[in-house]
């Protein structure tokens, strides 16, 4: 029960990556506020949570994270609900537009970067106004491939993953003396209604080598929802505590991490979006 006495707030929580996170944190022992686009489908996933935990705190309600007015009204309520929050799980996200960049529609593509980018900024700016007189909190910001590698046929959902990562290592610095810690997850190649999407797309519109790629992950199941889940109850917890402005892979690093390690993770650029230079692949050109 890691986190026993813990509230959280989780966005994107009616379905795939998102309800299985909500469901760890309340396994762990949290109360919990959920929102989604679609009001139904979050009804209908409370009410399944509530005959599973009779006796979990659970607030939902539904919200667009684009929307400013619709996530001051949640947080509001949340907090009401709840009492004091001690995380946020930023997972409300889209893929967006998929093809080339001059033929997709153009509000399409703005419109992921306002759920992605601005909804994922402006639910952490609410988070840290809540934190910061408790001098503690929580926001783990879900990121994903896109923030390591170019994406061709979907430069929104790359271009919005990457820069959530360079947000939160910003706002891990600007928040750490207050003692909120901010985190990105990668949680692997999930076999959600997000794949589904992307699959159905076709190569023309994803690329030959990423929808074979895609393709074949979900033939084999993909990774785990509840790597990822796992991992957020990590960064939730104070186990955690400390580890702050890091992009951390559910499937690949070795987390939790032993006291040493964080201090090693602390210390160093691990885990963090760097610019590589000339010398550090073995080529004599770069300084002036």
């Amino acid at each position: 029960m890691k986190l026993t006495g813990r509230s959280a707030i989780i966005t994107g929580a009616s379905q795939g990556l998102g309800a299985t996170i909500a469901e760890r944190f309340i396994a762990e022992g949290a109360a919990v506020a959920l929102c989604a686009r679609t009001g139904a489908d979050l009804d209908a996933f409370r009410q399944r949570l509530l005959t599973v935990y009779p006796s979990a705190t659970i607030f939902a309600r539904a919200a667009d994270v684009s929307s400013q007015h619709e996530v001051d009204a949640f947080f509001d309520e949340a907090q009401t609900a709840l009492g004091r929050i001690d995380v946020l799980v930023n997972n409300a996200g889209i893929h967006g537009p998929m093809g080339s960049i001059d033929t997709i529609d153009w509000q399409d593509w703005i419109d992921a970067l306002a759920i992605n980018l601005v909804g994922t900024v402006y639910c952490a700016r609410k988070a840290v106004s809540l934190f910061k007189p408790n001098r503690y909190g929580k926001i783990v910001n879900i990121s994903g491939g896109g923030a390591t590698g170019p994406l061709p046929g979907l430069s929104a959902y790359a271009a919005s993953k990457a820069a959530v990562v360079r947000f939160t290592e910003t706002l891990a610095l600007e928040a750490r003396e207050w003692a909120i810690d901010v985190n990105a997850v990668a949680p692997g190649a999930l076999m959600t209604r997000l794949t589904d999407e992307l699959i159905a797309a076709g190569p023309e519109c994803v690329g030959a080598a990423f929808h074979a790629r895609m393709t074949k992950l979900k033939a084999e199941g993909g990774t785990p929802l509840e790597l990822g889940a796992g991992l957020c109850v990590y960064l939730g917890s104070a186990d955690s505590d400390g580890l702050t402005g890091r992009l951390i892979a559910a499937q690949w690093d070795p987390w939790p991490f032993a006291d040493g390690m964080k201090r090693d993770i602390s210390e160093s650029d691990i885990y963090t979006l760097r610019r590589i230079i000339p010398q550090e692949r073995g080529k004599p050109w770069g300084d002036r």
